[in-house]
C-alpha cells in the first residue's frame, strides 16, 4: 500500500512562508512528509481523503472544508476509510476525523459498478451486496488526493474543493455494458430518519436531502446534494429500494422504514460512450437546500473535466502554506520522525470545520465554523497549536463559540453536524475563550466571552447533558458535585461527580483570570476561591490496591455524598487495568479514565496537590508508577500533561524522558500508529508540541519547555511576521542527549522551565545545551511553572 508519493517523481525545494522569514530555510516539499493514513486503523479514526483549506483574503482564513471526499468501508469506519482490510460501500463527501463512538456524517455515497448481464435488476444495491474489497496496493492518499481500486476493476480517484467533491470513476474496458452509479440516501451510521432524491431524465443530474441524527449528540439535521455527471452520455436512470431499481419513477420519498429494519433506498443513473472508460462525478453538499449545493459545485468546479487536476494542484499549494509558518532543520533526525511530525500538524486543520454560509439557523455575518468534536478533547493542544499557527482560524473559532451562546444560550462543550453534541465534562470552551485572551488573541468581543463563561458558571439549564453546567446548586453550596447529587434545577446524566468536580474548579479558574484581566477584581475573588473547590473531594487516607497489593500511595479524589459522608470509586476503576467507563458505557464518578489519571488534573494548583501527596519526591513517585503499571492511557487527552509535570516538582528532565517512552511506541507513522482515536487532531497536536519541545497549559499563558527531537524549530507568527527560533546545541539524533543544562533566550540565562506566548508573537531566540544527564536547571522553586496556591481548604 502506497503510504505517500513524491510530487511530480522527486523532490521540489521550496521557500516556506517566503515572504515573512527573515531567514531562508530551504527543505524538501513539505508534503512528502504528510501521510493521511496514520491513524487510518486501531481506532485512530481519522479521515484519509481529500480536503482543501485555503486562505479566501487577508481577513477571512477559508474553510476547514466542509468537502471531504473519501471511500467508505464496512470496517473502521467511523473517518470513512480504513486500512483494516474491510470491504468499500461507498464514496461520500462529508466526514469527521479521529473521533469516537459512531461514525459520523458520510452522507450520500456513490457506488459504481458493471451489473452483471447488463440488467439493472442484477446490481448489488444493498450496502451488504454491494461491499467489495479493495486492493490494497492501490491505495494512494495524500493532502487533497486519494485514489483507491477495487477488486472489481472500478477505480476512484477524488478531490475537492470546499463544498464539492469531485471524482473520476475508471471501468473496465467493456463494448456491451453500461456502467452504473447509484446514491444511497445513507449515512455511515445509518441513521437517516426521511430522504428524498429526484433524477433527472435528461441529464441525470441527482438532487435532494435527507434528515440524519448527529452521531454524539441531540436532535437532527439535514442535509442537501447535487450530483452532476460528465464525460459520457446517459442511457436510463431511476430509483431503487431494497435491492431492487427501476427506470419509473423519477422521484422517490423514504422513511427510516419499519421498526428496525432500515429502509435502504436511493438513485441511480447508466451511462454509454464514456471518454476512456472514465466518467466524472461532481457532488455538490449544503446544509442549506439542494440548489445551493448545485450552485456552489458549479461555481468552484465550473469545468469537471479539466478541473480535477486544478483542483489538486490548488490543495497541495494550500497545503504547503499551512504549516509554512513552521520550518525544521531535522539535524539528522530520522524520515520517519519528520512524517510523525507535519502529519500531526496536518491532521490539527482538518476541524473544526468551517461551515460559513451554510448554517440553517441563523447567519451573523461571520465566518462560521461546527464539528467541535470535542472541546473536552481539542481544548488541551489542539487548539492551543491552532493558536500559535492559525491565530486567524483560531479567532473564528472562538467568535463561533461565542456567535452559538448568543443564539443557543450557552456555550458548547460539544457540536458537530449544527447539532448540540453531549457534554463530556466541565464547560471547557471556557477554556478555549481564555487560552485566547492570555494569547493576546485580537477582534474578540472579551466582555461578551465573560458574559458567557459566567453563564457557565452560574446559570443551569434544564438539559445540562448538551451545554452548560448540572448541579450548580451543590456546586455553590458544598464547593463540589455530589454523588448521586440531588439536582430537581436540570437534568443530565448524573454521574462523573469527580471528574465534573476537578473540571467545575479549572473552569472557574480561567474565568477568575479573564476576570482579573478585564479589572474585575470582585469577579476574581469569587471564581479564583472556587477554584479550589477541587480539594473538597480529596480523600487524606484514601489507598489503591492492585491485584490484592497496595500500591504504597495514600490520598486520592472520592466521590461524597450531600451531607459530606464519603462514598467510594477504586481508583484504578476506568482504567486498562480494570473497566472503559465514558457517559452510556458503565458510566462512573470519572469520565472514561480513573481516578489515578484524575489525580494529577488541577493544573492551577500543581504545588498544593503535591503537597496533599506528601512530598516532591512522593509525587515523582506516584507519576512514574501510573506511567510505568498500566494505569496510563495514553490515547486519552487528559494524560497529556501528566506526561509534563515532573516540571511542578523541579524535575523538568524527567519529562523529557518520559516523552520520549510515547515516541514512536505509541505514535508512529504504521497506518495503526496512534494509541487511539485522533480527536479532531489532538493526538497530532500533542504529538508535534513534544517534538518542538514544547507542551500548553491551556487557559494560562504558559508552555513548559523540553527537548526538542529536532536540531532547530523556526515558527513564524501569521500575526506578527516575527520568527520564534527554537535550538538545540548538542542536539544528536540518536537522543541520548535529551538533558536540558542550560537555556538562554535572545542571549541572556533563562533558569524558568517554562515560557510565554511572547516566544512566538515577538520573534524570541531560545537556545537550549542539552546533555545525557539530568542537570539542576528548572529545579529551584522560583524557576517552576506558576501555581496559584493562596487558599487552601
Amino acid at each position: 500500500m502506497t503510504r505517500r508519493r513524491l510530487l511530480g517523481g522527486t523532490p521540489r525545494q521550496i521557500l516556506l512562508a517566503p515572504l515573512v522569514f527573515p531567514i531562508v530555510i530551504l527543505c524538501a516539499d513539505v508534503l512528502q512528509f504528510i501521510d493521511p493514513l496514520i491513524g487510518s486503523r486501531n481506532g485512530g479514526n481519522v479521515f484519509g481523503g481529500a480536503t482543501i483549506d485555503r486562505i479566501l483574503s487577508v481577513s477571512i482564513t477559508g474553510p476547514y472544508a466542509l468537502a471531504k471526499p473519501v471511500a467508505d468501508v464496512d470496517g473502521q469506519n467511523t473517518g470513512g476509510f480504513s486500512t483494516d482490510g474491510s470491504r468499500i460501500t461507498g464514496f461520500s463527501a462529508t466526514h469527521d476525523s479521529g473521533t469516537g463512538g459512531n461514525p459520523s456524517l458520510g452522507n450520500f455515497p456513490l457506488f459504481p459498478q458493471l451489473c452483471p448481464g447488463d440488467d439493472v435488476n442484477n446490481c448489488n444495491f444493498l450496502i451488504g451486496d454491494r461491499a467489495t474489497h479493495y486492493v490494497q496496493e492501490s491505495v494512494v492518499a495524500r493532502p487533497g488526493y486519494f485514489e483507491v481500486e477495487l477488486v472489481s476493476g472500478v477505480k476512484a480517484a477524488m478531490t475537492s474543493s470546499e463544498h464539492a467533491a469531485l471524482y473520476r470513476f475508471e471501468f473496465p474496458a467493456s463494448e456491451d455494458q453500461y456502467p452504473l452509479v447509484l446514491l444511497d440516501l445513507s449515512d455511515l451510521w445509518k441513521s437517516r430518519q426521511n430522504a428524498t432524491i429526484s433524477v433527472d431524465p435528461n441529464s441525470g443530474r441527482l438532487k435532494g436531502n435527507g434528515t440524519f441524527l448527529p452521531s454524539f449528540g441531540a436532535g437532527s439535521y439535514v442535509m442537501h446534494f447535487c450530483v452532476d455527471f460528465f464525460g459520457a452520455t446517459l442511457f436510463d436512470s431511476g430509483v431503487w429500494v431494497n435491492n431492487r431499481g427501476g427506470t419509473e419513477p423519477k422521484e422517490l420519498f423514504v422513511t427510516r422504514g419499519f421498526n428496525l429494519f432500515y429502509l435502504e433506498a436511493g438513485g441511480w443513473v447508466r451511462f454509454s460512450r464514456l471518454e476512456n472508460n472514465t466518467l466524472t462525478a461532481r457532488v455538490g453538499i449544503s446544509f442549506i437546500n439542494a440548489d445551493q449545493a448545485c450552485r456552489r459545485s458549479s461555481e468552484e468546479i465550473p469545468e469537471p473535466l479539466e478541473d480535477f487536476d486544478r483542483l489538486v494542484a490548488e490543495t497541495e499549494d494550500a497545503w504547503r502554506q499551512k504549516p509554512s509558518p513552521i520550518a525544521v532543520n531535522p539535524g539528522g533526525a530520522s524520515e520517519d520522525l519528520q512524517v510523525n511530525f507535519w502529519s500531526g500538524l496536518y491532521r490539527t486543520m482538518l476541524s473544526p470545520q468551517n461551515y460559513t454560509e451554510e448554517n440553517p439557523y441563523w447567519d451573523s455575518g461571520i465566518p462560521y465554523f461546527d464539528s467541535f468534536y470535542c472541546i473536552w478533547d481539542s481544548f488541551r493542544v489542539q487548539h492551543p497549536i491552532l493558536t500559535i499557527l492559525d491565530p486567524r482560524a483560531q479567532v473564528q473559532m472562538v467568535n463561533s463559540l461565542l456567535d452559538i451562546y448568543i443564539h443557543e444560550g450557552w456555550l458548547p462543550d460539544c457540536h458537530m453536524s449544527l447539532s448540540k453534541g453531549w457534554t463530556q465534562g466541565g464547560s471547557n470552551a471556557d477554556v478555549v475563550l481564555v487560552d485566547a485572551y492570555v494569547k493576546n488573541l485580537t477582534g474578540i468581543d472579551w466582555e461578551l466571552a465573560l458574559e458567557a463563561i459566567i453563564q457557565d458558571a452560574e446559570v443551569e439549564p434544564l438539559e445540562w447533558s448538551y451545554h452548560g453546567r448540572g448541579g450548580l446548586e451543590s456546586w455553590k453550596d458544598l464547593r463540589y458535585i455530589p454523588y448521586l447529587d440531588f439536582d430537581p434545577v436540570g437534568f443530565g446524566t448524573n454521574s462523573r461527580s469527580i471528574s465534573r468536580t476537578l473540571e467545575y474548579a479549572y473552569n472557574d479558574f480561567c474565568l477568575a483570570t479573564l476576570a482579573q484581566g478585564l479589572g474585575r477584581g470582585e469577579l476574581y475573588d469569587r471564581y479564583v476561591k472556587r477554584s479550589a473547590n477541587w480539594q473538597y473531594i480529596w480523600k487524606p487516607q484514601q489507598n489503591s490496591i492492585i491485584d490484592g497489593s497496595d500500591t504504597g500511595f495514600t490520598g486520592f479524589f472520592q466521590p461524597k455524598f450531600q451531607n459530606g459522608t464519603w462514598g467510594f470509586q477504586d481508583p484504578i476503576a476506568c482504567s486498562a487495568l480494570s473497566s472503559f467507563c465514558s457517559l452510556t458505557s458503565n458510566p462512573s464518578e470519572t469520565f472514561e479514565a480513573s481516578v489515578w489519571q484524575y489525580q494529577f488534573l488541577v493544573p492551577q494548583s500543581m504545588s498544593i496537590l503535591i503537597g496533599l501527596m506528601g512530598s516532591e519526591e512522593r509525587f515523582i513517585e506516584r507519576l512514574d508508577f501510573f506511567h510505568t503499571s498500566g494505569l496510563a492511557d495514553i490515547s486519552n487527552e487528559p494524560v497529556f500533561s501528566t506526561v509534563y509535570l515532573y516540571h511542578y516538582a523541579g524535575r523538568p528532565g524527567l519529562s523529557a524522558k518520559r516523552f520520549h517512552t510515547y515516541i514512536p511506541s505509541a505514535f508512529n507513522t504504521s497506518h495503526g500508529g496512534l494509541p487511539g482515536n485522533d480527536d479532531s487532531g489532538s493526538m497530532g497536536a500533542f504529538v508535534a508540541f513534544g517534538i518542538m519541545g514544547l507542551f500548553p497549559i491551556a487557559g494560562q499563558d504558559v508552555y513548559l519547555i523540553s527537548a526538542p527531537f529536532f536540531e532547530e524549530i523556526n515558527i513564524t507568527s501569521p500575526l506578527t511576521g516575527k520568527t520564534a527560533q527554537i535550538k538545540a546545541v548538542g542536539f544528536d539524533p540518536d537522543y541520548k542527549n535529551i538533558y536540558i543544562q542550560n537555556v538562554t533566550v535572545n542571549g541572556k540565562p533563562w533558569f524558568k522551565s517554562w515560557i510565554s506566548h511572547a516566544l512566538f508573537i515577538e520573534g524570541w531566540t531560545m537556545e537550549l545545551v542539552l546533555g545525557n544527564q539530568e542537570s539542576k536547571w528548572g529545579s529551584k522553586l522560583e524557576d517552576r511553572p506558576p501555581s496559584w496556591g493562596e487558599v487552601t481548604i
